[in-house]
């Protein structure tokens, strides 16, 4: 069978046909483009469209039929499976290796992450809410922090452990309008820049340190908060992270995590994210979270709403189409960013669509609390 006929086979499982005439059906302009596909996977798949060598018009309906239809499956390829024993062998999660994330992608310019996440510069889920509510990305973004305060039950004067700072505008939130001492660890230099000038005069301690750097602090917090950072912890350490949680929280304490989070149990991630977005990045699955806090914790409330990533990374992108022609010339963009942006994109907003991903939130205690009331 030839590369090309063994390619649309694969297409076609998911509905899409080679330059067909739907929105979704992929468009070929180099026919190396099914050698490599077939060679080199996802990786390959990824590469050739930052080359040039095909287009989809309806970006995010493709992504969501590749991925229900779980053609990744279909394509093992050799840099998958040297991602895997990478995965085995070795801890890609380590302190000197998560400084990795830190610099290729999150210490990227402010500015093109201003004009792509608004104003509260979240780069996690927002909360939407009910479907169909005609609500902007800045209302759902507050919304989210509304939603992790609320579920923290939080008091004035109590002190918050936010381990994976982000550009500091929880922080800011929890001190600014709940009355809350925060301490926050985050690792990107542009992040905790941002966050420090945000959260001035307020009580709020950015600490340009890795998460487990806290461990060294023996001062305890009513609250620990995660969000965004299980995603870049990695499996060989969620028992370590859960161990740090703990010993930081005081008698009767919570603790939330907010993280993407996969059906299904994976030791490394699909190649060309870890190669151009999020090296060393792995989606937890719900086994892995629950078997590393075995013992530590009591969940007490485990909240899913994935869908509302989808809708988050549309407006993302809508927000980058936007400011693309300013970006490009302020910050020195080339066409090969701009693939590579629309693709990271719309390749994780299918993720969701399909339901291969999640967006948890899971609130934990140490089984003192009498009883925890979960909202919503």
């Amino acid at each position: 069978m030839s590369a090309k006929r063994k390619v649309a086979e694969l297409l076609g499982a998911a509905g899409i046909e080679i330059n067909g005439d739907r929105p979704w059906d992929l468009q070929v302009h180099d026919e190396r483009l099914y050698r490599r596909v077939l060679a080199e996977g996802s990786l390959g798949a990824g590469e050739s469209y930052m080359d040039g060598w095909w287009d989809v018009e309806q970006f995010d309906e493709f992504f969501t039929r590749i991925q229900g239809a779980r053609i990744d499956r279909k394509l093992r390829s050799l840099p998958m499976l040297y991602q895997i024993l990478l995965s085995r062998l070795g801890n890609r999660q380590s302190r000197r290796r998560s400084k990795q994330v830190a610099e290729q992608h999150y210490d990227l310019s402010n500015h093109l992450y201003e004009a792509m996440l608004g104003p509260t510069m979240q780069y996690t889920c927002a909360y939407y809410g009910r479907e169909g509510e005609e609500t902007t990305l800045d209302e759902a973004q507050r919304a989210k922090l509304a939603l992790v305060a609320r579920k923290l039950h939080l008091e004035p004067g109590m002190r918050v452990l936010e381990l994976g700072g982000g550009f500091g505008e929880l922080a800011r939130y929890l001190a600014a309008e709940h009355d809350c001492e925060v301490v926050s660890y985050n690792i990107s230099r542009q992040q905790v820049g941002y966050a420090r000038q945000i959260c001035q005069g307020l009580p709020v301690d950015i600490r340009l340190q890795d998460y487990r750097e806290a461990a060294r602090d023996a001062t305890e917090f009513d609250r620990v908060v995660s969000i965004g950072l299980m995603e870049h912890v990695g499996p060989k350490n969620y028992r370590g992270f859960f161990e740090l949680a703990k010993s930081r929280l005081k008698a009767g304490g919570l603790a939330l995590v907010h993280t993407i989070g996969g059906n299904d149990s994976r030791t490394t991630a699909d190649p060309w994210i870890t190669r151009y977005i999020f090296p060393g990045g792995v989606i937890p699955s719900e086994a892995q979270l629950t078997h590393a806090k075995e013992g530590l914790f009591v969940l007490e409330d485990w909240h899913n709403f994935g869908p509302d990533y989808d809708r988050t990374l549309m407006a993302w992108e809508a927000n980058f189409l936007a400011a693309w022609p300013e970006l490009k010339v302020s910050e020195g963009l080339d066409e090969r960013f701009y693939r590579m942006w629309r693709y990271y994109l719309n390749s994780s907003a299918g993720g969701f669509r399909a339901r291969g991903l999640n967006l948890w939130q899971m609130v934990f205690s140490q089984g003192d609390v009498p009883r925890y009331v979960p909202v919503r």
